[in-house]
């Protein structure tokens, strides 16, 4: 079984920056892709930021140019770095991650979420 865990939502005025960061645990063999999506209620769960274990990202057409993603492999960990926040922003952002288990079996985790709310 493997855990995701998300941290570093919060309040922040419109312009100003967050950091997220996810962790994954338990019986991983190996990461393949990570990243966060974000969903607001009521709303289809949409794609921010991807990146592959080889360092390949992907961003929504939205955040090209404001938000950057990280990871650090050894850690499972990775991380949402969001500049020049806007309230169109404000969403619950979630981690999501690709990995083949220690049973050597696929699997995809999600986190429980971490609200970003960007005020005007």
């Amino acid at each position: 079984q493997v855990q995701v865990v998300e941290s570093g939502g919060g309040l922040v005025q419109a312009g100003g920056s967050l950091r997220l960061s996810c962790a994954a645990s338990g019986s991983i063999f190996m990461m393949n892709a990570m990243g966060w999506y974000r969903q607001a209620p009521g709303k289809q769960r949409e794609l921010v930021a991807t990146m592959t274990r080889g360092g390949s990202t992907n961003y929504a057409d939205s955040v090209k140019g404001r938000f950057t993603i990280s990871r650090d492999n050894a850690k499972n960990t990775v991380y949402l770095q969001m500049n020049s926040l806007k309230p169109e922003d404000t969403d619950a952002y979630y981690c999501n991650a690709d990995y083949m288990s220690t049973y050597n079996r696929r699997g995809i985790s999600w986190g429980q979420g971490t609200q970003v709310t960007v005020s005007s």
